[in-house]
């Protein structure tokens, strides 16, 4: 009796567990999309100042020492954990603390711009599948923002 008791006991455990482990994946996947959104989110002041100011050429990587041009736009971003990309409008490409991990941003004289952050790195695995790893701000000419990701988070509606 003990005996099937306990297989009925584990079958359960196995069968919850089945349950709970795409939705806490999902779960960790929202959360993550999230977290870039807010990070990203936060490059659109400097990229509308960049467009008012007449700065095109995005760039998350002066150094110290370094005297931005009249028509560099310092994007004062920081490299992100779950990020993949140089952060200057190249392809992503692997991550190395900071240097990479930026979003890649690109402006337009017209007042058209785009934040992009392609998921790599230590993002969820469902989030680091080519095709659908990528959050994407996209400014009209009006000044009108929208967001789109696979899983999309209060904030990033359009």
């Amino acid at each position: 009796m003990k005996r099937s008791m306990q297989k009925g006991f584990t079958l359960i455990i196995g069968i919850l567990a089945a349950i709970a482990l795409p939705q806490y994946q999902t779960y960790v996947a929202k959360s993550q999309v999230a977290r870039v959104m807010g990070e990203t989110g936060n490059l659109k002041t400097v990229v509308e100042n960049c467009l008012l100011d007449g700065r095109i050429i995005p760039n998350s990587n002066f150094t110290a020492s370094a005297v931005p041009g009249p028509t560099d736009c310092d994007l004062q971003a920081t490299a992100s954990s779950i990020q993949v990309g140089a952060g200057d409008g190249t392809v992503a490409v692997a991550a190395v603390v900071g240097v990479n991990g930026y979003p890649n941003v690109d402006l337009a004289a017209s007042g058209d711009a785009s934040i992009v952050a392609t998921f790599g790195n230590g993002a969820a695995g469902v989030l680091a599948v080519g095709g659908t790893n990528t959050l994407t701000w996209t400014r009209t000419t009006a000044g009108t923002w929208t967001c789109t990701a696979k899983y999309r988070a209060k904030g990033c509606e359009g």
